[in-house]
């Protein structure tokens, strides 16, 4: 019978291609109609220490990262020792042999991934060496990553197609490795395609696209792990006429600067994690006094204090709901799938114009960091909303009743 559900996880170190190998997969085998998702952990530095990613390939949705693993692919001694135990019965260890060894066993596959890349001229192409040996496992056309890695690599650079080839080599390297080996873990039956269009995303870049389609023009924010991602998006993407991103020093900067934004009638959002939301909560508090629509991201990691930049941990609702002193309560959307993630950033921005007032985005790093494979998001049902303003003849009397007023913008009427 084929395998209906494959699960890989890459173990090694920060800087050796961990994450980038269980990204590719996962966007190669998306590609070619799979269901997949994806898990990471790593330190709260730029390279080293220990990273893991997991990548779970599926014929069916997938709902979560998986349990026991059909392949380890361990980079260093360390990955080795620490998720060995995770192997499934018929799993199969693929280890780095070029930077250490292990004892004789049944469901080990050595291989020398630096050795086997500098053969291909490209010192890089390691990754897609270990890709070219999981493919042979589960009896993988090679063909489908040969049109993943040409499609990611033809960007209209001189140098494209060298690193093309020298990647498609690296592939054949990989496969022949473990075909040596005579390891097979079955062959992984073919996809059955989801209905419509596909589009792998992490939940912050759904967040940030959303927001973006919803008309967000301004966004101020400080790098804090892990919501650093929608600041680096922002900063690539949210550009144009009438479009102001800026990378601020602090977090009570971001906070009053999206308030004296969203004051002059843009719409404007920040993101940021548990401690820089913490520092927020005065800010917030006078946006949700002054009536002023503005969004915050606060992409959850553990607590208290700094605690883990890095690790997940959901536990900051009380936090988002009640941010500072005196009667005020936010509302807060809270979305549990990637998908639900794109959803949460075009309705953030509407409901802060809508409502005139602050809105919490809470995510956490998990979600954060999960790449997935969702439907294209259907525009026509997520439109754009913005706030009633007041243009000099529309019935502006701010606190008389309980409607909405139109708000009164600087410099207008």
């Amino acid at each position: 019978m084929k395998k209906q559900d494959f699960v890989v996880r890459f173990a090694g170190e920060g800087g050796q291609g961990v994450v980038t190998s269980a990204e590719g997969l996962a966007q190669a085998m998306a590609q070619s109609g799979y269901h997949v998702q994806t898990f990471s952990t790593f330190p709260s530095q730029i390279r080293g220490g220990p990273t893991w990613t997991q990548t779970r390939i599926s014929t069916k949705e997938v709902l979560s990262s998986g349990d026991e693993l059909d392949v380890l692919v361990a980079f260093n001694q360390y990955a080795y020792d620490n998720h060995k135990d995770d192997v499934a019965a018929d799993g199969v260890i693929v280890y780095n042999s070029g930077e250490f060894e292990i004892e004789a066993s049944d469901n080990a596959l050595a291989m020398d991934f630096d050795e086997l890349a500098k053969q291909t001229g490209n010192n890089r192409a390691a990754n897609f060496v270990v890709m070219g040996a999981l493919a042979d496992l589960v009896d993988l056309p090679i063909s489908i990553l040969e049109d993943f890695n040409k499609q990611r690599y033809t960007r209209g650079r001189d140098s494209d197609q060298q690193i093309i080839d020298s990647n498609n080599m690296a592939l054949s390297l990989g496969s022949a490795e473990a075909k040596k080996s005579g390891f097979s873990l079955g062959e992984l039956a073919d996809p059955i395609k989801p209905e419509g269009e596909q589009v792998l995303l992490n939940g912050n870049i759904a967040i940030s696209m959303g927001a973006a389609h919803a008309g967000l023009d301004t966004f101020i924010g400080y790098p804090i792990s892990p919501a650093t991602p929608i600041l680096l998006w922002m900063e690539q993407n949210l550009v144009g006429e009438g479009k102001f991103v800026h990378q601020s020093s602090s977090e009570i900067e971001s906070i009053t600067s999206i308030v004296g934004a969203g004051y002059a009638g843009k719409k404007a959002m920040t993101s940021t994690a548990g401690p820089g939301f913490t520092l927020m909560g005065e800010g917030i508090g006078l946006a949700w006094m002054a009536e002023i629509p503005v969004v915050v991201v606060d992409v959850q990691r553990g607590g208290p204090s700094t605690g883990l930049p890095t690790k997940t941990e959901q536990s900051d609702l009380l936090t988002a709901l009640y941010p500072g002193h005196g009667d005020m309560k936010m509302p807060v959307i809270a979305p549990g799938t990637v998908e639900e993630c794109f959803v949460a950033g075009v309705k953030s921005v509407n409901w802060a114009e809508r409502y005139q007032g602050p809105v919490i985005i809470l995510s956490e790093h998990a979600l954060s960091e999960r790449r997935q494979n969702i439907p294209r998001p259907d525009l026509s049902s997520l439109g754009e909303e913005n706030r009633k303003v007041y243009e000099g003849s529309n019935g502006y009397l701010r606190y008389d009743g309980w409607e909405l007023s139109p708000m009164p913008i600087p410099g207008g009427p």
